[in-house]
């Protein structure tokens, strides 16, 4: 692999890894203010929301 890819490779995984961390903080947020599974009720939630403003 050239050092412009490698280089790039290493950005990519950096930028994965704090993304990665800032879902699982915003997770555990979510189940501390009521969210049982956290994102997941999260994302249900506003969906009925869209779907009820939609009817």
């Amino acid at each position: 692999m050239n050092p412009d890819m490698q280089k790039k490779m290493a950005e990519l995984e950096s930028i994965n890894d704090q993304l990665s961390a800032e879902i699982k903080y915003l997770d555990q947020l979510l189940k501390q203010v009521g969210f049982d599974e956290g994102l997941k009720t999260l994302k249900s939630a506003a969906q009925e929301l869209i779907d009820e403003e939609n009817i």
